[in-house]
């Protein structure tokens, strides 16, 4: 995931979804899509490698406004093929499935980066996505670890089922950094996932430069990942190694 990269005005915020800023154009976070990202404000879950800690406060001013959002993409229509709400976790903002029917409303393709932090919420906006890209933390006994919040195992799990069930596109991916992970831990949650029957797998190596948690640095891939991922590759119809 790409981190904002431009934002538009500086007055208050004035409708009601929050964003924290909004990358115009990408390919990379709807695959085989041209979409524009909207960085959605609040977390409630602290990972330790987050790399957009300024996302994480949901209450704090916000440099642009939805009315400002809507102008950029009415210009954007027959340009991009879709907008992807990210976070920060944009499930918890209760705008939500209001935007996604607007932007839908435009035209676009609506895409969600979700860790499914309240399954509760996730479910309720499935039915408004064309395609998913879901967070898997860890092994649901070990997320805790990544998020540092009680019970945030299983609630990412759950969403996942959730998510499975739908029949909306997706792909799993899961942020590692290798002082809160090993290969062995890895080779167990890509085998879970693959007994759920999850098709497209994508592991993205934590960004070293900025991350909430002061005492993580850049940590070097272990020399047994190499034999990892051509299991991981038999493992998945699609697998992918990527930079987060």
């Amino acid at each position: 995931m790409n981190s904002p990269c431009q934002s538009f005005g500086s007055g208050p915020l004035d409708a009601p979804l929050r964003v924290g800023g909004l990358l115009p154009m990408t390919t990379l976070d709807y695959p085989e899509h041209l979409a524009c990202v909207l960085f959605c404000q609040g977390c409630a879950w602290r990972c330790r490698y987050c790399h957009n800690p300024e996302l994480i406060r949901a209450k704090v001013p916000t440099p642009i406004s939805w009315d400002e959002v809507l102008r950029f993409l009415r210009k954007r229509r027959g340009l991009l093929d879709a907008v992807v709400f990210s976070g920060g976790e944009a499930t918890l903002q209760k705008a939500l499935p209001g935007a996604m029917r607007k932007v839908r409303e435009l035209g676009f393709k609506v895409g969600l980066h979700s860790a499914g932090i309240k399954p509760a919420s996730f479910r309720r906006v499935l039915a408004l996505c064309d395609w998913v890209g879901f967070d898997v933390k860890a092994l649901e006994e070990e997320a805790e670890l990544i998020t540092g919040v009680s019970g945030s195992g299983q609630a990412n799990w759950h969403s996942l089922e959730l998510l499975l069930d739908s029949g909306v596109d997706y792909e799993c991916r899961t942020t590692v950094h290798w002082q809160l992970f090993d290969c062995q831990r890895l080779q167990r949650l890509g085998e879970r996932l693959a007994a759920l029957g999850v098709q497209r797998f994508v592991v993205q190596l934590a960004r070293p430069q900025q991350m909430l948690d002061p005492e993580l640095g850049a940590a070097p891939m272990p020399a047994e990942a190499a034999q990892l991922w051509p299991y991981l590759q038999q493992l998945f119809p699609r697998f992918e190694l990527r930079e987060a």
